[in-house]
């Protein structure tokens, strides 16, 4: 039996990826230790539901740039494109049109900005830098232009169910409790089963579809993958359209928070998404990664984060501390990654 258990581990152990989401799994149990015992309020079932709300965006469009770095990019316009979100949704319903038909409209449009950076990037053949640099202003100048250059007015009542479901609503569920024969009622926030859905669809996607095979194969080697067939525009377009859709949900998110839109939405974001998708494991130098590592790496940020305020820590060493952690997270994907093909160049 244990040498069945011992095997069981041996397996989950030698997935790609999977070292990497243990250490950092180590490292967040660490955090909210540290932080439950700086703050009594850090475990409150209020912060703590908060705190999962806070998770929610994050994981979004850490799912996002995970599926554009495991190819070998980047996208830098995932902030961009959750402003233009909120602005086009929030002015279209300022201006009478339903909340159905603004949601469709702003996913048309953001859909757009995807499938522009696949091809400058896979066809054009620009570097992914530069490419998702110049849609990052273009997505920005949208955002800004779509409603005159300046911030919309409330969307009003008639968006009530549009803003319930993407950041006020809550959902019950019912835990049974064997011994006491009682129901534990647990409330979960539409924003977290949001973020949830979605990490469940993307993550069969990329783990268990063709499509996500060939987004591996494209990060790891892209001429390999090529020449065994992988159509390599369609497999980075894929991946960029799948980051800006995640981007145009993050924007519904935060225009629902306000109940308007902001010029400035997703102000940071990219960054965000970097943070959550490299702190999870994803590499940089694509070809690995896993989703479950981008939950473990957008919860690090978010706790740090929210533990950071509740110990009155100031805006300035909250920075800090995310990026010196994005940084060492990056460092050592690089000496892990370099000890690798060293050790292959040396057996060959």
């Amino acid at each position: 039996m244990n040498a069945e258990k011992r095997g069981v581990m041996n397996r989950i152990i030698a997935i790609r990826g999977m070292p990497q989401v243990i250490t950092v799994t180590i490292g967040l149990v660490i955090i909210l230790a540290v932080f439950s015992m700086l703050s009594e309020n850090f475990l409150s079932e209020r912060n703590l539901r908060n705190l999962l709300r806070q998770i929610a965006p994050i994981l979004i469009v850490g799912i996002a740039q995970s599926f554009v770095l495991i190819t070998g990019n980047i996208d830098l316009s995932i902030g961009s494109v959750v402003g233009m979100s909120c602005m086009i949704s929030a002015t279209l319903m300022t201006r009478g049109i339903s909340p159905i038909g603004a949601v469709i409209i702003t996913l048309v449009c953001c859909l757009l900005v995807g499938v522009v950076n696949g091809q400058l990037v896979a066809r054009c053949g620009l570097p992914p830098f530069i490419a998702t640099l110049g849609t990052m202003t273009i997505a920005r100048g949208i955002a800004q232009i779509v409603n005159n250059n300046r911030n919309t007015d409330s969307i009003g009542e008639g968006a009530r169910a549009f803003r319930n479901l993407f950041y006020y609503g809550e959902q019950q569920f019912f835990l049974f409790r064997y011994r006491g024969q009682q129901y534990v009622e647990i409330r979960v926030f539409n924003t977290v089963l949001i973020a949830l859905f979605l990490w469940i669809i993307f993550n069969f996607i990329l783990s268990y579809t063709r499509t996500g095979r060939h987004i591996y194969a494209v990060g790891s080697n892209i001429e390999a993958a090529r020449m065994s067939g992988v159509n390599v525009s369609r497999t980075v377009t894929t991946a960029y359209v799948v980051s800006s859709f995640c981007s145009c949900v993050v924007g519904f998110i935060i225009c629902a928070t306000g109940g308007i839109g902001t010029m400035d939405s997703g102000t940071m974001y990219e960054l965000y998404a970097v943070a959550a998708s490299v702190i999870g494991g994803v590499s940089t130098l694509g070809g690995q990664g896993l989703l479950l590592g981008t939950i473990v790496g957008a919860s690090i940020w978010s706790v740090l984060q929210n533990g950071l305020v509740l110990a009155g820590a100031p805006v300035a060493i909250r920075n800090i501390a995310v990026g010196i952690i994005v940084v060492i997270s990056v460092l050592l994907d690089i000496i892990v990654r370099r000890g690798k093909w060293m050790k292959k160049k040396q057996s060959t």
